[in-house]
């Protein structure tokens, strides 16, 4: 990714040293925080921080980069984070750092496969990316895109969705550890029947690629005046 991002300006790299798989926007404050330089034939290329993908962009932002970045882009991750995974998922939670910063800030994931193509998925993300970034100006701006491996392979359409709210690993498996004890592991299981409406899932069950705007405000906001009018007490 960070290659393919050169030809849209300089880039400067700062990424988890561990697997942060569903850490979702988990912070480091009551431990250190560890980074280490990584360079490539003897030059910086990297900052390896020993943290979530949050805190590598806040840290970034906030101390490590030289300059106030324009963009933060975050991935590829190998899996996609569709539907609602989004609020599972490191990656986006990345983005969503950048976007507190008021940084147009993106997240981008790929399905997983064994063999998956990086290279390839990383030259249509910079394709969408550079799209984006011709048509919005807003600081703040938060997209997540999704790659289907369909699109490594082949050239898939680009679609502006929802993201779909069907619920992903609702299920574990018991076992039971040398020493008799159970424990249960997670199954990550995709939803089953999936409803015809366009979301990102069904989108990229057909192999386009995704692009969802979000925003980080939860606030139900067609429910406060009404609520107001509760007369709630303490």
């Amino acid at each position: 990714m960070a290659a393919q991002l050169h030809h849209l300006g300089e880039v400067f790299v700062a990424a988890p040293t561990t697997e942060q798989s569903g850490v979702g926007h988990a912070i480091t404050y009551l431990t250190p925080l560890i980074c280490k330089e990584i360079f490539q034939d003897d030059r910086h290329w990297a900052w390896a921080v020993d943290g979530s993908p949050a805190d590598c962009v806040k840290l970034a932002i906030s101390e490590l980069c030289p300059v106030r970045p324009d963009l933060v882009v975050s991935g590829i991750n190998s899996g996609l984070n569709a539907g609602i995974n989004v609020l599972y998922s490191g990656t986006v939670a990345a983005a969503i750092e950048g976007a507190f910063f008021g940084v147009r800030s993106i997240a981008v994931s790929l399905e997983y496969d064994p063999q998956a193509d990086f290279q390839a998925a990383a030259v249509v993300a910079r394709n969408v990316i550079g799209g984006l970034l011709k048509k919005d100006n807003q600081p703040g701006s938060l997209f997540n895109i999704n790659i289907p491996t369909a699109a490594t392979l082949a050239a898939a359409e680009v679609k502006v969705v929802p993201m779909g709210l069907d619920q992903y690993g609702g299920k574990y498996e018991k076992r039971t550890d040398p020493g008799g004890r159970d424990y249960y592991w997670a199954l990550w299981t995709p939803p089953g029947e999936l409803p015809k409406d366009e979301t990102d899932a069904t989108e990229l069950r057909r192999g386009h690629v995704t692009v969802t705007p979000l925003h980080f405000d939860l606030t139900a906001r067609g429910r406060l005046d009404a609520m107001r009018a509760w007369d709630l007490r303490a």
